[in-house]
Parts: C-alpha cells; sequence; structure tokens
C-alpha cells in the first residue's frame, strides 16, 4: 500500500514537523512541480492559458494573500479588487517610468507598494474588526478605483483612461505585449505562484504565522500571552496586500495587457476572490488552489456542457454559473466551514486507514 506511514520513520524534529508526513506526498508533490514547470509548457497553447491555466495561477496568488489575512489573521477584508489595482497600476508606472528595468523586478516593487497601500488601510483594524472592518475595506475598495478613474497621472494622462501594456522581455523572451508567446505567460506566472506559496507557508508555520492564529482565534487573549496586535494585523496586511499586488500586477501585464480599472478590479473581483478562499477552505494553502481552480474550470465546464454540448443560451448558462456558486458558499459555510481543503484532509485521513474504520 503506497499512502501509509508505515515504515516511514522520523529520526529528527524537522522530519517530524515537515509539510509533508507521508513519503507519498512528498514524491506526489515533486511530481507535480515536474510536470507544471517540465511538461507543461510544451502542450500548452492559448486557449489554455488564457481560458484556464493563466487566470488560476494569477488568482490563486490573490487567494493566498487574502487566505493569509482572513483565514489566518481572521481580518475580513472586501477590498481585494482595490489592491490588484494598486498593483497593476504601479507595475504600469514602473514599466513606462523606467523601461529598462526588467519587468521582474516592477512587478516585485509592485507588490511592495501594495503592501504599503494595504498596511495604511489596515491601520484601521486595530480600533475596529468584524463587520466594520468589512465595510472599512470596502471602502478602500471604492476609493482605490475612484482614484484610478479620475486621477489622470495614474495612467498617463490618456484619453481613453485605459493603461496597455508595453512589451517587455525575461531573458530576450517576450512576457508582455501582443507578441507574448502562450508558453511564456505560463512560465511566468507559475515561477512567481512557486515563490509566493513557498513564502506564504513558511510564513504561515513560523512565529508571525502563530501570531495572526493567536488574533484570529481570540485577540484578547492573544494579547495578554504577549501577541502583539498592531504587528500581528499590520504584517498580515502587509504580507496579504504584496501578494495581492503581485497578482494584479500580472493580472495587468502578463493576462489582459490593457485594462480599465471599473471593469478589471471593480467590487467583483472582491466578491470572486472571497468566494475563492470560502469555497476551497479558509486558512488553509491548498484551499486557496483548489478555490481558485474550481471558481477558474466552473465557467469552462459548463460552457462546454451546457452551451456546445446540451445548446443552452449563453444567458442561461451565465445565471446557473451563479446559482451554483451562491448554492455552494452556502453549504459550505454551513455545513463544512474549512472548505474543500478539509474534505481532502478527510479524504487522505480515510485513504490513511483504509480498510479500517478508526
Amino acid at each position: 500500500m503506497l499512502y501509509r506511514e508505515a515504515g516511514d520513520f522520523k529520526t529528527s524534529y524537522q522530519a517530524d514537523s515537515q509539510t509533508f508526513p507521508i513519503a507519498f506526498d512528498r514524491w506526489r508533490y515533486w511530481a507535480v512541480l515536474v510536470i507544471a514547470f517540465c511538461v507543461v509548457p510544451f502542450f500548452v497553447n492559448a486557449y489554455w492559458a488564457n481560458a484556464i491555466l493563466v487566470p488560476f495561477l494569477i488568482y490563486a496568488i490573490a487567494a493566498i494573500g487574502l487566505n493569509i489575512l482572513t483565514g489566518y489573521c481572521g481580518q475580513v477584508s472586501l477590498g481585494t479588487g482595490g489592491f490588484m489595482a494598486v498593483g497593476a497600476y504601479a507595475c504600469y508606472k514602473l514599466m513606462t517610468s523606467f523601461p529598462d528595468v526588467s519587468i521582474v523586478i516592477h512587478i516585485i516593487l509592485a507588490g511592495g507598494i501594495t503592501a504599503a497601500v494595504g498596511a495604511a488601510f489596515g491601520l484601521p483594524s486595530l480600533r475596529i474588526k468584524g463587520f466594520y472592518l468589512a465595510v472599512a475595506t470596502l471602502a478602500a475598495q471604492f476609493f482605490l478605483v475612484w482614484m484610478f478613474n479620475k486621477v489622470s497621472w495614474f495612467y498617463n494622462y490618456s484619453a481613453s483612461g485605459q493603461i496597455n501594456a508595453p512589451e517587455r522581455f525575461v531573458a530576450g523572451i517576450a512576457v508582455t505585449g501582443p507578441n507574448t508567446a502562450p508558453w511564456a505567460q505560463y512560465m511566468i506566472c507559475l515561477v512567481f505562484l512557486t515563490i509566493c506559496a513557498l513564502i506564504a507557508r513558511n510564513l504561515t508555520r513560523g512565529t508571525i504565522g502563530r501570531s495572526w492564529m493567536a488574533i484570529r482565534d481570540m485577540d484578547i487573549a492573544a494579547e495578554i500571552i504577549g501577541v502583539n496586535p498592531l504587528k500581528a494585523k499590520l504584517t498580515a496586511f502587509a504580507v496579504s496586500s504584496f501578494f495581492i499586488g503581485i497578482s494584479g500586477a500580472l493580472f495587468f501585464a502578463v493576462y489582459l495587457g490593457a485594462v480599465e480599472v471599473g471593469e478589471a478590479f471593480g467590487i467583483q473581483k472582491s466578491f470572486l476572490v472571497l468566494f475563492m478562499i470560502i469555497i476551497g477552505g479558509l486558512g488553509s494553502l491548498f484551499g486557496s488552489f483548489a478555490g481558485a481552480a474550481f471558481l477558474v474550470l466552473l465557467p469552462v465546464a459548463l460552457k462546454v456542457i451546457g452551451v456546445d454540448l446540451l445548446g443552452w443560451p449563453t444567458d442561461l448558462v451565465a445565471h446557473l454559473q451563479l446559482v451554483i456558486v451562491g448554492g455552494l458558499i452556502m453549504f459550505f459555510l454551513i455545513k463544512e466551514p474549512h472548505g474543500l481543503a478539509q474534505l481532502w484532509r478527510v479524504a487522505k485521513e480515510k485513504l490513511r486507514l483504509w480498510p479500517f474504520p478508526y
């Protein structure tokens, strides 16, 4: 039997506390990475890249960022779309102001700028929480979208108010602009997602992550035992906004190429990422991946089944998607608050114990 702990002995504290304690999980993890980096780029085409793979990778980064803030630290945020817009516009200004600097540096700096903005908007969390904090972050969403619409400096005084990504290269390969190959779009998003996931995993397993979870579980008790609420909450907002800013920069520069802030980063974007972590699982990095994959694949699956196979009208399929997402959110909030990640954990536990019932 492959999925067993028998014979998998631990001889150190590091081995006992590793992310994948079962050998089969470690093999699967490396197999997924090898396939993602060494196999998929040779077979990806424009449809798979633009419809499934690139949106999944970008939304997974955004979901990881929001999950750090909401799932690990317990600070509800409805401003994800606005913070993605900060990353997108920061990347645009950097690309146009410093054309000789690598796009990779621009994306990282855009994440840093978004982290500073997110920390500034996270200051009210020191005095308010719950519904009131959600309203405060919702105000940030509307304010940021309004600002990027009204201040023409952000879009370089363009008459249309739209920003367009100029062509940029990494190691001589175009990763932005109209001549970008699908595999290049996929690879740069995959590299950023892998690095972000590794950083998030190490942060959530360390001292900072424990302080976030202490604030989430009971902030008063956490303060009594020595957790600094100012540091914990602001670091959660900063780290979360950093990842969200990177996702916004990739969404604009690599995926869309041209955006208008109201259409690309409206309140619908904030709710979409929030639904991803609710369905995928709060407080779980795997849940961020699962939720992003589910909500990216759902429209594609419904179109193939409803429109192409059954011949249903497009508007009916679009409304059916909203009904399914709404029903799933109610189901997971009531029956399984930890989402798809918990279902995956239960399935793995059953597999480890099979055929025994305990």
